[in-house]
């Protein structure tokens, strides 16, 4: 069991986590009983090789999946006893999420796609289109704003993406190897971006890679390996403290 205890608050905690998955009669454990506790407004790498156990970690901490075994604490709630629409409502609202793939709709443009989950909350739209025309300034994209993702460069649809995943300003941020489809320049900017935007929005980034270059941006890493927490440790001790 590895816990990094800085407070006693939380955003995210998991408690003794396994998700099993059944293929035919043979059951495949991809987590094995993991624990780990996110604080508010940490930045968090999750790193491991294919087949580790990320994904899945990424989706029970993102409230995408439910644990074969164990439990799931968002903000010191147990999501055991929220029903899929509570669930669904507060992942809208609580959640960002980054994909390695974008997910961008392609018939959107840009300002269009990061007013989407504004839609969903029924942000009146005078200050949808404000609140998108903002992030999409912070993100470097303010004479892009009415280009189609067809349109944009692959780094251009990352940026659209990661300022979608702050539309609600949720509290909680979870990018997938968001520079995994990236040129190393790329990414560079847009981890340089994901760390502006959690410094100024305050939010906690959680962020799943393979990559080395994207754990030097984090206060925390850990280390997954066969599905369960190898390693968990600060990278600035003192950054935390000072929180």
């Amino acid at each position: 069991m590895i816990f990094i205890v800085m407070n006693n608050k939380s955003i995210i905690l998991l408690q003794d986590i396994w998700k099993v998955y059944q293929f035919g009669k043979i059951d495949v454990s991809a987590l094995k009983g993991v624990n780990l506790k996110v604080e508010p407004g940490c930045f968090v790498t999750i790193m491991g090789p294919s087949g580790s156990g990320k994904s899945t970690l990424l989706n029970m901490i993102g409230c995408l999946d439910v644990p074969s075994k164990g439990k799931i604490f968002l903000d010191e709630e147990d999501t055991s006893t929220f029903s899929e629409s509570k669930l669904a409502q507060i992942r809208g609202k609580k959640i960002g999420f980054i994909f390695q793939q974008f997910n961008l709709l392609h018939n959107l443009s840009a300002l269009e796609n990061v007013m989407l989950p504004m839609v969903f909350h029924g942000i009146p739209r005078e200050n949808r289109i404000k609140r998108a025309e903002h992030l999409l300034n912070l993100v470097g994209l303010k004479e892009r704003v009415n280009h189609l993702p067809a349109e944009l460069s692959g780094g251009e649809r990352q940026r659209v993406a990661i300022a979608r995943a702050f539309a609600n300003e949720p509290e909680l941020v979870i990018a997938d190897e968001p520079t995994g489809n990236l040129d190393s320049r790329s990414g560079k900017r847009v981890m340089e971006m994901l760390s502006t935007f959690h410094q100024e929005e305050k939010g906690t980034l959680v962020v799943v890679t393979h990559d080395p270059m994207v754990a030097k941006y984090s206060e925390q890493v850990v280390n997954i390996k066969d599905g369960q927490i190898v390693k968990n440790h600060l990278q600035a001790e003192e950054v935390l403290w000072q929180k």
